[in-house]
């Protein structure tokens, strides 16, 4: 699956990347969607790097790790980077704005985690059917951000910020949209978004960094659906089942660190997991019919 990058999004959209794209207080910027249109172009399935906040005219179907969401008119809707996501255009012209931010963008003076507002919760419906009126006060307040973004205004991100949190109110305001559209394809989205998420654990670059998610439940949870709903979707579409696949991956780390890193067993036992080195050491031999100390020194 493919990861989209801030830089990765400014060379797809042929648009210049401004400076300090990393520059320790956030990214933040806003444009209208139809000047950031690629004929020609397929929209790819990708978790992104950035949140992403569109007001978007016409009818489309966004595909949001294992939902479908089908929307006609002018609609609201919230882009959370921890899940994949794509949308393709049924009919008509696609127009309206979207702005893009990191977390730390937000957090810089607002004591709100994005992660808590509810439409970036794992598993809430990111989208929002407006109103006449509303459609006309989310597009004024679009309309305020493109002309403050390019002004030399000392404060101007400060004034952004504040734009920013007008449009997750009027959403926090009105009830998300439940015209959910049963895909033939849930169960492979569902499994891509699966392994994007176990791969993101990867790899372990550091013995204090810790994998977390380590059962199938884990990655349910976490992408709000039931855990049985994860297994079918998993093992229909790669024959395997999920413990199995996380399984194999951890094996696969385990044995790049004991090859690869001067980590004691017990650093690399604990940085993948496991309580203790004696249940790594049990594992590692279920796996492999050696002990991590004899793998190692092969």
């Amino acid at each position: 699956m493919k990861h989209e990058s801030l830089e990765d999004f400014y060379q797809i959209k042929n648009l210049p990347a401004p400076e300090g794209l990393h520059n320790g207080v956030g990214h933040f910027n806003v444009f209208r969607i139809e000047d950031c249109m690629m004929p020609g172009k397929d929209i790819q399935y990708a978790r992104r790097d950035y949140y992403k906040v569109s007001l978007i005219h016409g009818n489309n179907r966004y595909h949001y790790a294992d939902k479908s969401i089908e929307i006609d008119g002018t609609t609201l809707i919230f882009f959370n980077p921890q899940v994949p996501y794509t949308w393709e255009s049924i009919s008509g012209e696609v127009t309206g704005y979207f702005c893009i931010f990191t977390s730390s963008f937000f957090s810089e003076g607002v004591r709100n985690n994005l992660s808590e507002l509810p439409m970036f919760v794992p598993g809430a419906k990111p989208s929002y059917i407006l109103t006449k009126e509303q459609v006309a006060n989310v597009t004024g307040i679009f309309e305020k951000m493109l002309d403050e973004i390019g002004t030399d205004y000392a404060f101007k991100y400060d004034l952004l910020r504040s734009y920013l949190n007008e449009v997750l109110h009027v959403a926090l305001k009105t009830e998300p949209a439940e015209n959910l559209y049963d895909h033939p394809n849930a169960n492979s989205r569902i499994t891509a978004v699966f392994n994007e998420l176990l791969e993101r654990q990867f790899p372990i670059e550091t013995p204090v960094q810790r994998f977390a998610m380590r059962s199938a439940s884990d990655f349910a949870n976490n992408l709000a659906v039931h855990v049985n709903h994860l297994n079918r979707a998993v093992k229909s579409t790669t024959g395997k089942t999920t413990t199995q696949l996380i399984t194999e991956r951890v094996l696969a780390e385990a044995k790049a660190l004991l090859k690869h890193t001067d980590w004691n067993i017990s650093e690399i036992s604990n940085s993948l997991g496991f309580e203790e080195a004696a249940h790594f050491n049990n594992f590692f031999r279920k796996q492999t019919a050696t002990t991590p100390s004899n793998y190692r020194n092969v």
